[in-house]
């Protein structure tokens, strides 16, 4: 397929390579000749001003593609094939979804000023997204579906394929043991504001898992492992191995025997990436000794990561995990509700808009985490096997990349997320059984 444009730029180039990977048609071949595009007589997209010829199909830019930085944009979202759209335009096609695309992908409304949340990260009621209402919608597949059906009207002898829906499930070991293996002074403390509160429950758990009566709460390791192997599952785990524990660093240390062994163990079955601390968002130096505290447990080189409590800020945080290494990154989404962060069910390579340049790091967007439901929709179990299963069924219609994020302390038997380990051994059964 011949894409014609008059200039051909960094963020064009972009977003044809991830458009065309997505659509899964013959190869994009781009080019910027009026006499070439003219005489092709295969399929081919005219991304210029004017029509050029009857067999072809012609978007209008809007003009983002051939800008550099970063302003704000006029936008304004109208209803196409039932859902959202923006920078409508001229042409066979009803807006700019080259244009449109590439704002989401890029994530380019974080570069912008914006309103930080109470953990100064990027808030989701900024975004257009969340104000437009398809924050639960991987938007851009549901786009390109569109598109492919029409260039292949146009074009009916063009060669396609379909993708293949991809489940992956992670977790984020923030603390690995709700009692166990945290020292004296922590398990004293931690009962002592247990019997100031009164919560003589905890005070007699706490007791009995430090004794050995009861196994402690946060230890599902064994479960999930039999869940995973009952339906041949392959998930990502990531690790947090802070040095030191803070307000939102609370794991167990990475120099404890019983943490290496665990760290250890998991890493011959699963893939595993580094959880950076809340610290090392602020430290440089800290952030590489956690990866190679985590490579030197493991043996194995550290290059997938999520950022603890999902924080990080473009385009600086993402350099810094290139800068040591790491090759694929799966924070993309948000801390504070469910959704599609870029509105995409797509893995897809970063791109640096300061520096005007696709990135070699790999983002796993992710759209649904079991702590948003519980801490911030403050969704009941129920609640959230429904919203689960919205957003499977969502990315299945659209052959995405559906990934979700769990954590051990929600699996265990805390009676805090009573109720949440059913429902997640009930969707998983539920969807690998309609898999077969």
């Amino acid at each position: 397929m011949l894409f014609y444009c008059v200039s051909i730029t960094p963020r064009l180039k972009y977003i044809l390579d991830f458009i065309g990977n997505e659509l899964q048609t013959a190869p994009v071949h781009l080019t910027s000749s009026l006499e070439e595009f003219t005489k092709y007589n295969g399929a081919k997209i005219n991304y210029s001003d004017n029509r050029i010829t009857q067999s072809e199909i012609w978007i209008k830019p809007s003009g983002l593609l051939f800008e550099k930085g970063c302003k704000e944009q006029v936008i304004e979202c109208f209803v196409t094939n039932n859902v959202k759209a923006f920078f409508k335009t001229d042409g066979d096609f009803p807006f700019d979804i080259f244009a449109a695309s590439f704002y989401l992908l890029s994530r380019y409304e974080e570069y912008l000023p914006h309103t930080k949340d109470m953990y100064g990260r990027y808030a989701h009621a900024n975004s257009l997204a969340f104000k437009e209402n398809f924050l639960h919608l991987p938007l851009i597949n549901i786009w390109l579906q569109d598109f492919k059906k029409s260039i292949v009207a146009k074009f009916p002898e063009l060669t396609t394929h379909d993708s293949r829906l991809t489940l992956l499930f992670t977790y984020d070991i923030d603390i690995a043991w709700s009692y166990k293996h945290k020292g004296w002074l922590r398990n004293f403390g931690g009962m002592l504001r247990s019997v100031i509160k009164g919560q003589w429950r905890q005070v007699k758990e706490r007791i009995n898992v430090l004794r050995g009566k009861q196994k402690d709460p946060f230890d599902a390791y064994d479960w999930i492992n039999k869940l995973h192997e009952q339906n041949k599952l392959k998930p990502y785990y990531f690790f947090l191995v802070a040095d030191k524990t803070g307000l939102y660093d609370k794991n167990i240390s990475p120099h404890c025997k019983a943490m290496q062994q665990l760290i250890k163990d998991h890493a011959i079955q699963y893939p595993m990436g580094i959880h950076p601390s809340w610290r090392s968002g602020d430290d440089d130096d800290l952030l590489k000794k956690e990866i190679d505290t985590l490579k030197n447990i493991t043996g194995h080189k550290i290059v997938s990561s999520r950022q603890h409590y999902i924080r990080f800020t473009l385009p600086q945080s993402f350099r810094r995990l290139i800068d040591h290494g790491i090759l694929s990154d799966f924070s993309l989404g948000y801390g504070s509700i469910n959704g599609f962060r870029a509105s995409v069910a797509s893995s897809f390579y970063w791109y640096d808009l300061a520096k005007e340049e696709q990135t070699k790091l790999l983002l796993f967007p992710f759209c649904y985490m079991e702590a948003n439901s519980f801490y911030e929709q403050k969704f009941s179990a129920q609640q959230a096997l429904e919203e689960m299963r919205q957003y499977y069924n969502i990315v299945k219609s659209v052959n995405g990349l559906f990934i979700m994020i769990w954590h051990n302390s929600f699996l265990g038997t805390d009676k805090l997320s009573a109720g949440w380990k059913e429902i997640y051994e009930q969707f998983i059964k539920e969807i690998m059984s309609a898999k077969q």
